[in-house]
């Protein structure tokens, strides 16, 4: 193995980069140093290098196109350019194809390649091989350094891009690096990400040099390298901790229908099965509550309400307001809002503190929902009203007084809030 070789595999493993691209980043800048003592601007100068022999072959390659007028080309893109700024000033949209132009550097008309090639064809590669330099000068070899260097940092760029982009939805740990006028820096060794308020826990310290859980949401590439967007709120959270925590769900034959969640205080989360041996809720608490006990303990005492998943709209909604107890459903559908009939001594619990139960609810079926008591239409509460107690100061809530609600759902469906 010769010491390039050896030099291209350290790079490799030292940045994560694949050797077929350090190898091609080699060889561009090589044609770059080339150019920069030997060829012309005109020239399109590839390089094939060698790295066990030390040895590259140069030559300039270009694709044979039909002849045309080049001034008459020249005239047309240059009146195309001006057109399209002036539609493009009044900030309209500019809908006309760019006019073909001769490239000399990548192109050969025909008639000049029939020179080179009596039966060429159009669209066929011309390689014009060129004579290799016994050594570069300076300045060609400072052109190949900062290419090199360049390339290197755009290739790693790519590859941790490729790397976390497939980590999309899931959930990853890093450290807590700083805090900054856009969120919270977190490192994960060779690229960060940031948390933004809007993702963050309401309350929670994030203290720098501490190991914390992140949910990826979406990885980009700025001017600056991959952007990624973290989570420490997003309701994928917990559905990655339950896929991770339930063979079952791992195995598909149970499955979340859907999450609605208040981060660091309560989650609903309705399942579901693909068997109908399998009861969902009762998979997902464990024998004595061990399984949904693990979870709350990895979202930090997060409370959480198991919720039966049902096609039909009216068992589903009176499910998802559990743990209290409905009395009858009653839907309309062009509005998209459940006018949901409780007991007296349920409707505090139907609410929840500061309206949670119900927005959850909401949340989680998609639904409008309306708490009526019975006989006491003047006094409903609606999860609208829900939102408005969420978005108000703790010392504002005007929500009527509720019960504190336990922590998970346990009971199966035969024992949840009947359908109407």
């Amino acid at each position: 193995m010769s010491e390039i070789t050896k030099a291209i595999q350290f790079i490799c493993e030292d940045k994560g980069l694949a050797p077929e691209a350090v190898l091609e980043t080699i060889e561009i800048a090589l044609a770059a140093a080339y150019r920069k003592d030997f060829g012309n601007k005109l020239q399109n100068i590839k390089v094939k290098f060698d790295p066990e022999m030390g040895d590259m072959k140069v030559w300039d390659e270009k694709v044979v196109v039909e002849d045309g007028d080049v001034e008459a080309q020249e005239t047309a893109f240059a009146a195309y350019l001006e057109r399209k700024i002036a539609v493009e000033a009044k900030r309209e949209a500019f809908a006309e194809e760019e006019p073909a132009r001769f490239n000399p550097k990548n192109e050969i008309m025909l008639k000049d390649a029939l020179a080179v090639k009596p039966d060429v064809q159009l669209g066929e590669i011309i390689i014009t091989t060129l004579e290799v330099p016994a050594a570069f000068g300076r300045m060609a070899a400072q052109t190949a350094k900062q290419v090199i260097i360049q390339k290197l940092r755009e290739a790693e760029r790519e590859s941790l891009f490729g790397d976390f982009k497939e980590k999309e939805g899931e959930i990853i740990t890093g450290t807590v690096q700083r805090r900054e006028m856009r969120g919270i820096q977190v490192d994960f060794g060779k690229i960060s990400g940031i948390i933004p308020p809007d993702e963050q826990i309401r309350g929670e310290q994030y203290v720098p040099g501490h190991r914390i859980k992140v949910y990826i949401i979406s990885v980009g590439m700025g001017t600056r390298g991959p952007e990624i967007i973290l989570s420490r709120s997003h309701g994928g959270i917990v559905k990655c901790v339950f896929e991770k925590e339930i063979p079952e769900i791992a195995a598909g034959t149970v499955v979340i229908r859907g999450v609605a969640r208040e981060a660091g205080v309560r989650s609903k989360v309705a399942v579901a099965t693909t068997d109908e041996g399998i009861d969902p809720v009762g998979s997902c608490i464990g024998q004595r509550g061990s399984r949904i006990q693990v979870i709350i303990d990895e979202l930090g005492g997060e409370k959480i309400d198991l919720i039966l998943y049902d096609e039909d709209f009216e068992k589903y909604i009176a499910n998802a307001l559990s743990p209290a107890k409905v009395r009858s459903v009653e839907l309309h559908e062009d509005e998209k809002t459940a006018n949901v009939a409780v007991s007296a001594d349920q409707f505090s619990l139907a609410i929840g503190r500061g309206g949670q139960n119900v927005r959850l609810a909401a949340q989680l079926t998609g639904w409008k929902i309306n708490v009526v008591p019975d006989g006491g239409e003047s006094e409903q509460f609606s999860s609208e009203q829900a939102e408005s107690e969420e978005a108000a100061p703790a010392s504002e809530e005007g929500a009527p007084a509720s019960e504190e609600t336990p922590t998970e759902t346990p009971a199966p469906a035969g024992d949840e809030a009947p359908a109407a």
